[in-house]
């Protein structure tokens, strides 16, 4: 290990970060409501940290393996958070402690958007400008911006962008300098950004709410400005952008960068992963507004059309925005939107779960089992895209999928042991290891009242979602600290 390397690169990200605390304490300037005091004593500390990490360091260049880009990822991750959580420590109109601190700036990050604060339109406006952009920041991954415009990270910028990309297949670039890569992957996240908010500040928001959803709903992080999420502005027109957008967000980026690049909507449809993303939301959607209109009347489904196509959306593509009441939906409906989490949004997208390629190849994997029952010799290969896809490939996939299961069940036998009953311990645990941040009954809208123990869970379970189980699980294996 080159550890003084690994010093030098954290301390530049930890640098990095700090400049946009300043952002936030713009924002206090401008609506002068105060807040903005704890954002400059906060970036002071981040500088100064970052700064003291890379100076005894900065000579020290060398080239990073693959394992060292695993630990600089999960290294940043966790200092990140950490840093992130200042602000919250700093704050006197929260009084939250150091858990509950740790467990907004966590939450903002893996974008799941699971919340302990009330009174949300009570609070300063730059402090909820600052929730709003950390889940931007964690959307695309504040690691493959640092390796866009920080070219100090060298050649070995490809092992942290492996190490931080979501998918199977992530050795996949659009660029052939891993630096250009970064580039256009936030090049494109910026213009939907960008897009986003002007659609949302014409259909009526003002111009702080418009940019502030924006930031959630392309990070798909869900968490909102006000207490009633998209409740609060009980507008279709709104409805309808952020649902179009939420399926933006949940689609592969390198697919958008194909599109965009070629000026063609052809190879979206083309696309195998994205044809059943939106296969699997439909299907939702069919469910739900037949579930509904049978539970209760047509006539009131008709009404909320629009607000049930966005919850269906939300909570299957793990974003997490609330603008239905799902207590008041036939019991069965939300259980299924919270399983249909697992799933997520596609890879190289910004939602979480397991991913759509993944499940659509396990699925894959399972009819070519039956198919070889039937015809023993017979030699089948699995095709995506009309590719056939090396058996490395679902060999990882089975692997990914064994360990999301066993992290599931210990963090469900530990929420259970700390005194949530098996329910609300299921989905606690689904919430945030799918980084969705909503649940059902207790855990439907708030995590007040969840305890210490519970939320450090719940922590380590959005860290495991966010960086896709093996990124942190790999740092707990021996053969992971051998030379």
């Amino acid at each position: 290990m080159h550890w003084r390397s690994i010093i030098r690169i954290v301390g530049l990200l930890i640098a990095l970060l700090s400049v946009f605390m300043l952002i936030p304490a713009l924002v206090a300037v401008i609506y002068r409501d105060g807040g903005g005091t704890i954002f400059i004593q906060s970036f002071i500390v981040a500088f100064i940290l970052g700064i003291v990490l890379w100076l005894p360091n900065r000579r020290y260049k060398n080239e990073l393996s693959t394992r060292e880009g695993f630990l600089i990822v999960v290294l940043f991750w966790v200092v990140l958070g950490t840093i992130g959580a200042f602000p919250f420590i700093f704050d006197n109109h929260l009084n939250l402690n150091l858990t509950t601190a740790f467990f907004e700036s966590f939450s903002g990050l893996t974008t799941t958007g699971a919340t302990s604060i009330t009174h949300l339109d009570t609070l300063p406006k730059a402090l909820l400008f600052y929730r709003q952009l950390l889940q931007w920041l964690g959307g695309m991954g504040i690691i493959v911006l640092a390796v866009a415009i920080l070219p100090l990270l060298g050649v070995g910028g490809m092992q942290l962008y492996r190490a931080e990309i979501p998918g199977p297949q992530k050795d996949n670039k659009m660029r052939p300098r891993i630096a250009q890569t970064a580039k256009v992957l936030w090049s494109i996240y910026i213009i939907l950004t960008i897009v986003c908010a002007l659609c949302l500040w014409l259909a009526g928001m003002d111009l702080f709410d418009a940019i502030s959803h924006s930031f959630s709903t392309i990070s798909m992080g869900g968490a909102s400005t006000h207490d009633s999420s998209l409740a609060y502005f009980n507008n279709p027109i709104i409805n309808y952008i952020i649902t179009f957008f939420l399926i933006l967000s949940g689609c592969n980026f390198g697919l958008h960068f194909i599109c965009f690049n070629q000026l063609s909507l052809k190879h979206y449809l083309r696309d195998q992963e994205f044809r059943t993303f939106l296969m699997i939301l439909c299907a939702l959607i069919i469910i739900s507004v037949i579930g509904l209109s049978i539970w209760i009347g047509a006539k009131s489904v008709a009404n909320s059309i629009d607000k049930i196509i966005l919850q269906v959306v939300s909570t299957a593509s793990t974003t997490g925005f609330s603008v239905e009441n799902t207590s008041s939906w036939p019991p069965v409906l939300p259980i299924l939107l919270l399983c249909a989490s697992f799933i997520g949004g596609c890879a190289g997208s910004t939602g979480g779960g397991m991913k759509v390629v993944r499940v659509l190849l396990l699925f894959m994997q399972g009819s070519r089992e039956l198919k070889r029952l039937v015809h023993p010799n017979a030699i089948y290969s699995l095709k995506l895209n009309k590719r056939v896809l090396p058996e490395r490939i679902i060999e990882s996939v089975w692997g990914f999928f064994s360990a999301y299961a066993l992290v599931f069940l210990v963090s469900l036998f530990v929420v259970m042991s700390s005194g949530s009953n098996a329910m609300d311990a299921f989905y606690i645990v689904s919430s945030s290891l799918n980084n969705l941040g909503i649940g059902i009954g207790e855990a439907s809208d708030n995590f007040s009242h969840v305890g210490d123990l519970v939320k450090w869970v719940m922590i380590i379970d959005m860290l495991f979602g966010r960086l896709e189980i093996f990124t942190l699980l790999v740092i707990f294996t021996p053969v992971f600290w051998k030379s």
